[in-house]
């Protein structure tokens, strides 16, 4: 009885530290995302979303494609000159990770709760739903 127990702990204590470092791994991308979507890093962007990533702007009624997003990063890098980008992980469970951004740019600013579904180091899927008109609740 006593070796079973044992067992039981030492799977679940190993499940639990795969978790946690797949949680961790997938905000080290997260703050990688928000770093190259700061400067508008066509390269960095394209390398951190998956092939076949849809990106939904919930607000604007939006789906993109990898191809999608990556040709409107010119037209987001004028958008984004002398902005500031702040985010904190509000949830991370099963490859699911919720934010909430503060996109801080210079004439305004606004909240966003971001979920990106995270699989094999790369953006899967992301979703993003404006909470306010301004970042004063974060």
């Amino acid at each position: 009885m006593h070796r079973s127990w044992w067992r039981f702990f030492l799977a679940a204590a190993l499940l639990a530290s795969t978790i946690v470092r797949a949680s961790a791994d997938d905000g080290a991308i997260i703050d990688r995302w928000y770093s190259a979507l700061l400067v508008a890093d066509r390269t960095e962007l394209s390398e951190l979303l998956a092939d076949n990533v849809r990106l939904n702007l919930d607000d604007i009624g939006v789906v993109q494609t990898k191809r999608d997003f990556i040709a409107s990063i010119d037209e987001w890098q004028g958008a984004v000159a002398g902005a500031v980008i702040r985010h904190r992980i509000e949830k991370s469970e099963n490859g699911e990770t919720t934010v909430l951004a503060c996109y801080d740019f210079p004439s305004n600013d606004t909240l966003m709760r971001e979920t990106f579904t995270v699989a094999g180091g790369r953006i899967a899927a992301s979703t993003q739903t404006a909470v306010a008109q301004d970042c004063s609740g974060y």
